[in-house]
């Protein structure tokens, strides 16, 4: 009986290294799992702003105030171009035609007496442009897109000192 004894004591501290080294690993996944959660609510708090001070929250007021009053002091003006027909480059018998209608964004009041001057060279940058167009370079809204740009360009190139800042399709039919 002795010897079994003794046989099992270290069967028993076997047990015991196992169940606590098990023991240490649950200790470790546990203090892990509670770091990370730790962790995550320093970094919630921290990106919601909860610790701003109030200084932050009155001079964000304050921009708030000037961004809306200087968003009150620019206003945009829009100058409406007479509607243009223009024929299409055609390769074929059958003649296609554009209708379009433009609406011309302008930042300042000033520039929109320049472009009203200079609607006549508008016009004609317009007209010699649209021309030079075929069917397949009006195609879904990259064309329109394309043509958007294009026009914008040739609008800033002919009201030099003025700045025209989108042109806006209010009409436009190709047929």
């Amino acid at each position: 009986m002795a010897e079994e004894e003794l046989e099992e004591e270290p069967e028993g501290e076997d047990g015991e290294e196992a169940s606590s080294s098990g023991g240490k690993k649950k200790l470790l996944i546990i203090v892990g799992a509670v770091v990370l959660l730790l962790i995550g609510a320093a970094a919630a708090v921290f990106f919601s702003g909860i610790l701003d001070s109030e200084e932050t929250e009155e001079s964000a007021e304050k921009e708030g105030k000037e961004g809306a009053e200087s968003e009150m002091e620019k206003k945009t003006y829009f100058v409406d171009l007479d509607e243009m027909i223009v024929n299409l480059n055609t390769t074929e018998r059958r003649q296609s035609l554009l209708k379009l209608k433009v609406s011309l964004e302008v930042a300042e009041q000033k520039d929109v007496a320049v472009v009203r001057e200079l609607t006549p060279r508008v016009v004609d940058n317009f007209q010699t442009y649209l021309r030079e167009l075929r069917l397949d370079d009006l195609r879904g809204s990259a064309g329109m897109y394309r043509l958007r740009e294009e026009l914008l360009t040739r609008i800033n190139i002919a009201v030099e000192p003025a700045k025209v800042k989108a042109v806006l399709f209010k009409e436009m039919i190709v047929q």
